[in-house]
């Protein structure tokens, strides 16, 4: 398998990942307990995004992480500057990394983007949370990504 294409060499880079260690396989055994667990887990959100590569869907985590920075973000120079960045790649109509989310609710933040609060991406966070949550999550459990990785920890273990 090359380089390029072996799905554990992707996760464990350290420099493209950040990752500086292994994962364990208690860590990795935690994620099937819960979606909640998986991504509020060390290396979990890394490891998702990887796997979500693989359906073309990555853009759901990497809203859903850059949310949970954005609420963070309590001066309202850098709320707005993020609003802003956040509309651009992930909710206006054709955005580069447009996540699926009810025009509804896409209307609101639209009116509300002047003048973002913490909690204007609260509705369209929660959507895409219950869209990985239901979806793509219970794929990831019986993928062979989380399969073959859960496997080379317990050998690697014994």
């Amino acid at each position: 398998m090359s380089p390029n294409t072996c799905w554990l060499c992707k996760i464990f880079r350290a420099e493209e990942n950040g990752i500086s260690s292994k994962v364990s396989l208690e860590e990795v055994l935690q994620w099937s307990q819960s979606f909640e667990k998986l991504v509020t887990s060390k290396y979990g959100p890394v490891i998702y995004k990887t796997y979500l590569k693989t359906e073309h869907s990555d853009e759901n985590i990497e809203f859903w992480l850059a949310c949970e920075v954005y609420k963070k973000i309590t001066s309202q120079r850098k709320r707005i500057s993020m609003a802003r960045k956040l509309f651009t790649s992930y909710i206006q109509p054709q955005a580069p990394n447009e996540i699926n989310i009810d025009s509804p609710v896409r209307n609101a933040i639209i009116r509300n983007i002047q003048e973002p609060t913490q909690s204007c991406f609260d509705e369209a966070q929660r959507i895409i949370y219950m869209h990985m949550e239901r979806d793509s999550y219970p794929r990831f459990l019986e993928s062979q990504f989380y399969q073959k990785l859960k496997h080379s920890l317990q050998t690697t273990d014994n």
